[in-house]
C-alpha cells in the first residue's frame, strides 16, 4: 500500500498527500536555493523527521519504562554544507521536564542515537543532540 502520493505544483513547490489520513504537506525551496521559503523545505523535513522520530520513540519507551514526555519540546538547527549541497549537521536541543532516574536518562540518550531516522541518515551527517532536564 502506498504511504505518500506527491506532485510538483510549480514555483519550486511540491504537494505530498499522506494516503491513509489525507493530510497534505506543501514544500518550498529555501530562500538560499531560489525558493521563497514559505513552507518546510525538503531538507527541513529531514531535520524535523529526526526530532519527531526521537521524541516518538522516547514516548514508546516511556510507556514501557514508566516515564512520560508530557511537556517535552525540541528545537532544531539545520546546517547546510556545500560541494555537494546537502545537510551537513542537524543540531537538536531537547527539553524534557520531569524527574528521571539514571536508567531512564540512559534509555533516552540511547534513543537519540538509535531511532529509525537517526539510523537511516548517512554516517557523514553530523547529529548533535543536547538533552536538558529542567525541573517541573
Amino acid at each position: 500500500m502506498k504511504t505518500v502520493e506527491g506532485k510538483y505544483i510549480g514555483e519550486l513547490r511540491t504537494e505530498a498527500t499522506h494516503v491513509k489520513s489525507g493530510t497534505v504537506l506543501v514544500t518550498d525551496a529555501p530562500v538560499d536555493n531560489q525558493g521563497r521559503g514559505e513552507f518546510f523545505s525538503p531538507t527541513d523535513l529531514v531535520a524535523t523527521a529526526l526530532g519527531s522520530c526521537m521524541v516518538t520513540i522516547m514516548g514508546i519507551a516511556g510507556r514501557t519504562h514508566g516515564f512520560t514526555l508530557e511537556g517535552a519540546t525540541w528545537s532544531i538547527i539545520k546546517v547546510m554544507a556545500d560541494n555537494p549541497r546537502r545537510i551537513g549537521e542537524i543540531i537538536i536541543e531537547l527539553n524534557i521536564p520531569g524527574i528521571f532516574s539514571d536508567k531512564q536518562k540512559i534509555i533516552i540518550d540511547h534513543i537519540t542515537k538509535n531511532c529509525p531516522v537517526a539510523l537511516s541518515l548517512h554516517s557523514e551527517l553530523k547529529q548533535t543532540v543536547t538533552i536538558n532536564y529542567p525541573d517541573m
